[in-house]
C-alpha cells in the first residue's frame, strides 16, 4: 500500500471550508444533536473519512445501528488514522476519538458494542467526517479500499 500523508489546515482556513457545526464538532470538541445528523442512519456501503484532512477512519462494513442516534462503528478502518484520549469533561470520566493527523475530535468510544464483533462502539459525530461512496473510491482517491467491499 501506498503511504499516504495527511494534513492538518491551520484553524483561519478550516473556518473558511467547514460549516460552522463542523468546526465546532471537530476543532472545540463539540457533539451535533442525535438522530439529527447526516450519517447516522446512512445504510450505502463506503468509507467514512475525516471532513478535515481525508485520513480513512470508519467504513460502512463495521457500521451498526447502536441506536444512539450517531453513527457507530466497531473498529477504525485504519488504527494509525485514530487516537484516544482520557476526558473527564461533564463530570464523566470517557474515551475521546480523534482523527491522529488532522487532529480533529471525531467522538467517543464505549465498551457496549456488539460483543461478538470486540464489543466496542465507536459513537462518532456525522460534521466531522465526509462519506466516500463504493463507487467513488477509486477517483477519490480511496481505491485501496475497494478490496474490502468486494465479497
Amino acid at each position: 500500500m501506498i503511504k499516504k500523508f495527511y494534513i492538518k489546515k491551520n484553524r483561519e482556513e478550516l473556518k473558511k471550508v467547514l460549516t460552522k457545526n463542523q468546526f465546532e464538532v471537530t476543532q472545540e470538541n463539540g457533539t451535533e444533536k442525535s438522530f439529527e445528523n447526516e450519517y447516522f442512519n446512512n445504510k450505502e456501503a463506503g468509507i467514512y473519512v475525516d471532513i478535515n484532512s481525508g485520513e480513512p477512519l470508519f467504513t460502512s462494513k463495521d457500521k451498526f445501528d447502536s441506536g444512539c442516534g450517531w453513527p457507530s462503528f466497531t473498529k477504525p478502518v485504519e488504527n494509525d488514522n485514530v487516537k484516544e484520549n482520557k476526558d473527564m469533561t461533564h463530570e464523566m470520566l470517557r474515551t475521546e476519538v480523534r482523527s491522529t493527523h488532522g487532529d480533529s475530535h471525531l467522538g467517543h468510544v464505549f465498551n457496549d458494542g456488539p460483543r461478538e464483533l470486540g464489543g466496542l462502539r465507536y459513537c462518532i459525530n456525522s460534521a466531522a467526517l465526509k462519506f466516500i461512496p463504493v463507487k467513488n473510491l477509486e477517483s477519490e482517491g480511496y481505491g485501496e479500499y475497494l478490496e474490502i467491499f468486494k465479497e
